[in-house]
């Protein structure tokens, strides 16, 4: 891979995870579960700014270990109304790696 194309495709990352923290995460009504147990970054910063220093593949390890202790903290968190602002949690969505609660209603 050429440098010009690693770049690129850092640069198509960010835009992508830049659209989901625009359009869609602040319409799903929950924080990724490793923010809501421990604070700090949620997932989608913290990949970012993983991508941002490592670029996309050198920082594919991290990225995994992130997912990997986002999925475990969803295992320790409650779901009930502090997590799902009062809505019923009607299933789980496996996006790749990470467990996302869908609500209805």
């Amino acid at each position: 891979m050429t440098l010009l194309s690693a770049a690129a495709l850092d640069t198509s990352a960010l835009s992508v995870i830049g659209f989901y923290q625009r359009w869609l995460s602040p319409y799903k009504g929950f924080r990724c579960a490793h923010a809501a147990l421990y604070g700090g970054e949620s997932c989608s910063a913290a990949v970012a700014r993983l991508i941002g220093e490592q670029g996309l593949m050198g920082s594919a390890p991290a990225v995994r270990a992130r997912f990997q202790a986002c999925r475990g903290a969803f295992g320790q968190l409650p779901i009930g109304p502090q997590m799902t602002s009062g809505a019923r949690v009607r299933g789980v969505c496996c996006c790749g790696p990470l467990p996302i609660p869908f609500r209805c209603g």
